[in-house]
């Protein structure tokens, strides 16, 4: 019986711990990571995650405070809840982190990316990539007479739905920022 079937009565366990954490479910999570800015600090948290086979979806590393020279690393990945456990229990023990934070189970969180697009048409596939961007509020940064370079903001979903849509219109390329992330409220 799954955690999430039970009925009145059928467990002792808490409403707290009915999600088991040696589920075979891959799940995603946002990790956001405050570090040392120094040398070589990206290819060990990265090469923690390459060294265990563990996969990156999406990775954006800025400095966040340059009188600490600390630097903010965001890491999506996907895995079980048992192996993003192990993750942050690994990225906590390095020297260089100062806190790891799982904004997917923290709480609230806002997820955004920058996303440039290129399509390239005439015509009605021009008129048509012009109001696909219009209603994905797209700015257009750059014109000539067969293409657009269109600049998009907002959560992947979003950025994956409008990169669909220019498929059909002539898309030519795609360069994406990666997700920025932060926990919602005050804290």
């Amino acid at each position: 019986m799954s955690p999430l079937d039970l009925k009145k009565g059928a467990s002792r366990k808490s409403a707290y711990d009915l999600k088991t954490p040696f589920s075979d479910v891959n799940e995603r999570h946002t990790l956001a990571v405050l570090v040392d800015n120094v040398d070589g600090v990206l290819a060990r948290v990265i090469g923690l995650f390459s060294g265990r086979g563990y996969n990156i979806d999406s990775l954006t590393v800025a400095e966040v405070d340059h009188t600490g020279h600390r630097s903010r690393i965001t890491v999506v990945t996907t895995g079980t809840p048992q192996v993003i456990n192990q993750i942050k229990a690994q990225l906590d023990r390095m020297v260089v982190v100062h806190e790891v934070h799982d904004l997917t189970v923290e709480g609230p969180s806002v997820e955004r990316e920058l996303a440039l697009v290129k399509v390239r048409g005439t015509g009605t596939e021009r008129v048509e990539a012009m109001r696909t961007a219009e209603i994905f509020r797209a700015r257009v940064m750059d014109t000539t007479t067969e293409s657009f370079v269109f600049e998009l903001t907002g959560a992947p979903d979003k950025i994956d739905a409008f990169v669909e849509l220019m498929v059909p219109l002539g898309l030519v390329e795609v360069a994406r920022t990666g997700v920025a992330a932060m926990a919602r409220g005050s804290h």
